[in-house]
Protein backbone atom coordinates (compact mmCIF):
# COMPACT_ATOMS: atom_id res chain seq x y z
CA UNK A 1 0.00 0.00 0.00
CA UNK A 2 1.21 3.51 -0.67
CA UNK A 3 1.84 6.10 1.98
CA UNK A 4 4.46 7.86 4.04
CA UNK A 5 6.39 5.32 6.07
CA UNK A 6 8.81 5.77 8.96
CA UNK A 7 10.57 3.09 11.01
CA UNK A 8 10.83 4.20 14.63
CA UNK A 9 13.84 3.90 16.94
CA UNK A 10 15.05 0.28 17.16
CA UNK A 11 16.05 -1.08 13.72
CA UNK A 12 15.76 -4.66 15.02
CA UNK A 13 12.72 -6.95 15.23
CA UNK A 14 10.94 -4.68 17.74
CA UNK A 15 10.83 -1.68 15.42
CA UNK A 16 7.46 -0.08 14.68
CA UNK A 17 6.53 1.21 11.24
CA UNK A 18 4.52 4.45 11.17
CA UNK A 19 2.50 4.77 7.96
CA UNK A 20 0.26 7.62 6.75
CA UNK A 21 -1.66 6.89 3.55
CA UNK A 22 -2.84 9.90 1.49
CA UNK A 23 -6.28 10.14 -0.08
CA UNK A 24 -8.93 7.48 0.51
CA UNK A 25 -8.07 3.81 0.94
CA UNK A 26 -10.58 1.18 -0.19
CA UNK A 27 -11.73 -0.88 2.77
CA UNK A 28 -11.24 -4.35 1.18
CA UNK A 29 -7.65 -3.42 0.28
CA UNK A 30 -6.96 -2.26 3.84
CA UNK A 31 -8.47 -5.43 5.29
CA UNK A 32 -6.35 -7.62 3.01
CA UNK A 33 -3.24 -5.63 3.93
CA UNK A 34 -3.98 -6.06 7.63
CA UNK A 35 -4.50 -9.80 7.28
CA UNK A 36 -1.22 -10.23 5.41
CA UNK A 37 0.73 -7.96 7.76
CA UNK A 38 -0.60 -9.70 10.88
CA UNK A 39 0.52 -13.06 9.50
CA UNK A 40 3.95 -11.63 8.68
CA UNK A 41 4.30 -10.15 12.17
CA UNK A 42 3.38 -13.48 13.73
CA UNK A 43 5.99 -15.20 11.55
CA UNK A 44 8.65 -12.68 12.61
CA UNK A 45 8.93 -11.35 9.07
CA UNK A 46 7.60 -7.80 9.51
CA UNK A 47 7.64 -4.91 11.94
CA UNK A 48 4.68 -3.88 14.02
CA UNK A 49 2.60 -1.20 12.36
CA UNK A 50 0.66 1.98 13.12
CA UNK A 51 -1.25 2.83 9.95
CA UNK A 52 -3.23 6.08 9.63
CA UNK A 53 -5.67 6.54 6.75
CA UNK A 54 -9.16 7.53 5.65
CA UNK A 55 -11.81 5.50 3.85
CA UNK A 56 -14.54 6.47 1.38
CA UNK A 57 -18.04 6.49 2.96
CA UNK A 58 -18.98 3.00 4.19
CA UNK A 59 -20.27 1.02 7.13
CA UNK A 60 -18.53 -1.89 8.82
CA UNK A 61 -20.23 -4.63 10.79
CA UNK A 62 -18.50 -6.07 13.83
CA UNK A 63 -19.09 -9.55 15.17
CA UNK A 64 -21.97 -8.30 17.38
CA UNK A 65 -23.72 -6.24 14.68
CA UNK A 66 -27.54 -6.27 14.82
CA UNK A 67 -29.17 -5.90 11.37
CA UNK A 68 -31.94 -3.84 13.00
CA UNK A 69 -29.35 -1.12 13.65
CA UNK A 70 -28.51 -0.64 9.96
CA UNK A 71 -30.72 1.79 7.94
CA UNK A 72 -28.29 3.03 5.26
CA UNK A 73 -30.59 5.40 3.33
CA UNK A 74 -27.73 6.50 1.05
CA UNK A 75 -26.76 2.95 0.11
CA UNK A 76 -23.16 3.04 1.29
CA UNK A 77 -21.22 -0.23 1.03
CA UNK A 78 -21.39 -2.45 4.12
CA UNK A 79 -18.46 -4.71 4.99
CA UNK A 80 -18.03 -7.47 7.54
CA UNK A 81 -15.01 -6.33 9.50
CA UNK A 82 -14.16 -9.34 11.66
CA UNK A 83 -13.48 -7.06 14.65
CA UNK A 84 -15.46 -6.86 17.85
CA UNK A 85 -18.38 -4.49 18.23
CA UNK A 86 -21.39 -3.48 16.14
CA UNK A 87 -21.90 -1.10 13.21
CA UNK A 88 -19.43 1.73 12.60
CA UNK A 89 -19.22 4.43 9.95
CA UNK A 90 -16.01 5.34 8.15
CA UNK A 91 -15.60 8.19 5.69
CA UNK A 92 -13.59 11.24 4.64
CA UNK A 93 -12.64 13.45 7.54
CA UNK A 94 -12.41 10.55 9.97
CA UNK A 95 -8.92 9.41 10.98
CA UNK A 96 -8.70 5.64 11.14
CA UNK A 97 -5.76 4.04 12.90
CA UNK A 98 -4.98 0.39 12.28
CA UNK A 99 -2.73 -1.01 14.99
CA UNK A 100 -0.83 -4.22 14.38
CA UNK A 101 1.06 -5.08 17.54
CA UNK A 102 2.51 -8.35 18.75
CA UNK A 103 1.16 -8.85 22.26
CA UNK A 104 3.84 -11.47 22.85
CA UNK A 105 6.16 -8.45 23.01
CA UNK A 106 3.86 -6.24 25.07
CA UNK A 107 2.15 -8.66 27.45
CA UNK A 108 -0.74 -10.96 26.59
CA UNK A 109 -3.29 -8.65 28.17
CA UNK A 110 -6.01 -7.40 25.83
CA UNK A 111 -7.77 -5.31 28.47
CA UNK A 112 -4.52 -3.52 29.25
CA UNK A 113 -3.98 -2.87 25.54
CA UNK A 114 -7.46 -1.35 25.17
CA UNK A 115 -7.06 0.77 28.30
CA UNK A 116 -3.68 2.03 27.09
CA UNK A 117 -5.13 2.81 23.66
CA UNK A 118 -7.95 4.81 25.24
CA UNK A 119 -5.39 6.76 27.25
CA UNK A 120 -3.28 7.41 24.14
CA UNK A 121 -6.26 8.82 22.25
CA UNK A 122 -7.47 10.90 25.19
CA UNK A 123 -3.99 12.42 25.59
CA UNK A 124 -3.79 13.08 21.84
CA UNK A 125 -7.11 14.94 21.83
CA UNK A 126 -6.05 16.80 24.95
CA UNK A 127 -3.05 18.13 23.03
CA UNK A 128 -5.56 19.63 20.56
CA UNK A 129 -7.51 21.29 23.38
CA UNK A 130 -10.30 18.71 23.58
CA UNK A 131 -11.12 17.32 27.03
CA UNK A 132 -11.89 13.76 25.94
CA UNK A 133 -12.59 10.94 28.39
CA UNK A 134 -13.82 7.43 28.99
CA UNK A 135 -17.48 7.00 29.93
CA UNK A 136 -18.27 4.22 32.43
CA UNK A 137 -20.48 1.59 30.83
CA UNK A 138 -20.04 2.99 27.32
CA UNK A 139 -17.35 2.07 24.83
CA UNK A 140 -15.43 4.64 22.85
CA UNK A 141 -13.94 8.10 23.43
CA UNK A 142 -16.29 10.84 24.63
CA UNK A 143 -16.25 14.64 24.85
CA UNK A 144 -18.62 17.57 25.33
CA UNK A 145 -19.74 18.69 21.88
CA UNK A 146 -22.03 21.59 20.97
CA UNK A 147 -25.07 19.41 21.81
CA UNK A 148 -23.80 17.91 25.05
CA UNK A 149 -21.93 14.73 25.76
CA UNK A 150 -21.16 12.92 22.54
CA UNK A 151 -18.94 10.24 21.09
CA UNK A 152 -15.88 11.49 19.23
CA UNK A 153 -14.06 8.21 18.69
CA UNK A 154 -14.68 4.49 18.34
CA UNK A 155 -12.51 1.49 19.15
CA UNK A 156 -12.73 -1.99 17.69
CA UNK A 157 -10.07 -4.68 17.85
CA UNK A 158 -9.43 -8.19 16.70
CA UNK A 159 -6.63 -10.29 18.14
CA UNK A 160 -5.37 -13.27 16.14
CA UNK A 161 -2.57 -15.40 17.55
CA UNK A 162 -1.77 -12.48 19.85
CA UNK A 163 -1.36 -9.96 17.02
CA UNK A 164 -3.79 -7.03 17.16
CA UNK A 165 -5.73 -5.80 14.12
CA UNK A 166 -8.12 -2.89 13.44
CA UNK A 167 -7.89 -0.15 16.07
CA UNK A 168 -9.65 3.22 16.30
CA UNK A 169 -11.56 5.87 14.38
CA UNK A 170 -11.52 9.51 15.52
CA UNK A 171 -13.96 12.00 14.03
CA UNK A 172 -11.79 14.86 12.85
CA UNK A 173 -14.32 16.56 10.58
CA UNK A 174 -16.48 13.95 8.77
CA UNK A 175 -20.03 14.44 7.48
CA UNK A 176 -21.84 13.69 10.73
CA UNK A 177 -25.19 13.10 9.02
CA UNK A 178 -23.73 9.86 7.62
CA UNK A 179 -23.83 8.37 11.12
CA UNK A 180 -27.63 8.47 10.95
CA UNK A 181 -27.54 5.42 8.67
CA UNK A 182 -26.70 3.22 11.66
CA UNK A 183 -26.98 3.07 15.42
CA UNK A 184 -23.29 3.86 15.98
CA UNK A 185 -21.72 1.06 18.00
CA UNK A 186 -25.21 0.20 19.27
CA UNK A 187 -25.50 3.42 21.33
CA UNK A 188 -28.68 5.31 20.44
CA UNK A 189 -28.99 7.65 23.43
CA UNK A 190 -26.02 9.91 22.67
CA UNK A 191 -24.98 11.77 19.51
CA UNK A 192 -21.65 11.71 17.74
CA UNK A 193 -19.48 14.79 17.41
CA UNK A 194 -16.23 15.79 15.73
CA UNK A 195 -13.24 18.01 16.38
CA UNK A 196 -14.42 20.23 13.55
CA UNK A 197 -17.81 20.66 15.20
CA UNK A 198 -15.95 21.67 18.37
CA UNK A 199 -14.03 24.36 16.50
CA UNK A 200 -10.61 22.70 16.24
CA UNK A 201 -8.64 23.95 13.21
CA UNK A 202 -5.88 22.42 11.06
CA UNK A 203 -6.97 19.11 12.52
CA UNK A 204 -5.34 16.22 10.70
CA UNK A 205 -1.69 17.35 10.79
CA UNK A 206 -2.02 18.28 14.45
CA UNK A 207 -3.76 15.04 15.33
CA UNK A 208 -1.17 12.88 13.58
CA UNK A 209 1.70 14.78 15.18
CA UNK A 210 0.20 14.54 18.67
CA UNK A 211 -0.58 10.85 18.23
CA UNK A 212 2.96 10.06 17.17
CA UNK A 213 4.30 12.13 20.04
CA UNK A 214 2.38 9.93 22.48
CA UNK A 215 3.55 6.58 21.08
CA UNK A 216 6.32 6.04 23.62
CA UNK A 217 3.94 6.72 26.51
CA UNK A 218 1.44 4.26 25.01
CA UNK A 219 4.14 1.58 24.79
CA UNK A 220 5.27 2.33 28.34
CA UNK A 221 1.71 1.99 29.63
CA UNK A 222 1.52 -1.48 28.09
CA UNK A 223 4.26 -2.48 30.49
CA UNK A 224 2.63 -1.13 33.65
CA UNK A 225 -1.14 -0.98 33.04
CA UNK A 226 -3.77 -3.00 34.82
CA UNK A 227 -6.41 -5.41 33.63
CA UNK A 228 -6.99 -9.08 33.12
CA UNK A 229 -5.89 -11.30 30.31
CA UNK A 230 -8.15 -12.37 27.46
CA UNK A 231 -7.85 -15.36 25.19
CA UNK A 232 -7.05 -14.91 21.51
Amino acid sequence: MTGTTHALSDPGPSRIEWRQSPGLTAYPAALAEMEARAAAIRAGEAAELVWLLEHPPLYTAGTSADPAELFNPEGFPVYAAGRGGRYTYHGPGQRVGYLLFDLDRHGRDVRRFVHALEGWLIATLGALGVAARRAPGRIGIWADGPHGEAKVGALGLRVRRWVTMHGFAINLDPELSHFSGIVPCGIADFPVTSLGEMGVEDIQPRFDLALRGGLDEFLFSLEGGTGGTAKA
